[in-house]
């Protein structure tokens, strides 16, 4: 079963939570966050930074400080949070960014799992931040992404 990582799943529980927020007057800080979810503080502060580095969310510093959303919501995808967070996605290692296994000329299964995972990639490409917040038609957002998202874990 493919499932999303805790990393990934909390990066993407925060950008719900500051596209729920936005326009919001001061940024949302981690503390704010992780008590609206329940996430220990110091690891959801290194994912903020991850996301922040990776250009998703811009850092806001001082007393008022925190975090907000570098684009808006309906510009940031599923697939950008949990790449910045755990990497590229391969759903099989012999699909990697250094080439082929050693049974890549005997292999006849590499080209339909490539199928998948690209079929994984365009679904979470699709889904953007905006879809996760929460909204009064809920019931078409269900429908749009087949009842749920799927999981995944690197």
């Amino acid at each position: 079963m493919l499932r999303l990582t805790k990393k990934a799943d909390y990066g993407l529980m925060a950008l719900k939570y500051l596209a729920e927020q936005s326009p919001a007057p001061v940024p949302a800080s981690a503390k704010d966050i992780a008590d609206a979810y329940h996430i220990p503080p110091q690891l959801l502060a290194k994912i903020l930074q991850t996301l922040a580095k990776a250009g998703l969310l811009v850092s806001h510093a001082g007393t008022n400080g925190g975090y907000a959303l570098a684009r808006s919501a309906a510009e940031i995808s599923a697939f950008e949070v949990i790449r910045a967070i755990d990497g590229p996605l391969f759903i099989t290692s012999c699909i990697t960014i250094h080439g082929t296994c050693d049974l890549a000329g005997h292999c006849t299964i590499k080209e339909p799992l490539r199928k998948v995972n690209d079929s994984i990639k365009d679904l979470l490409s699709a889904i953007r931040i905006a879809d996760l917040a929460e909204a009064p038609d809920t019931e078409h957002y269900a429908a749009s992404v087949g009842g749920g998202l799927i999981s995944i874990a690197v």
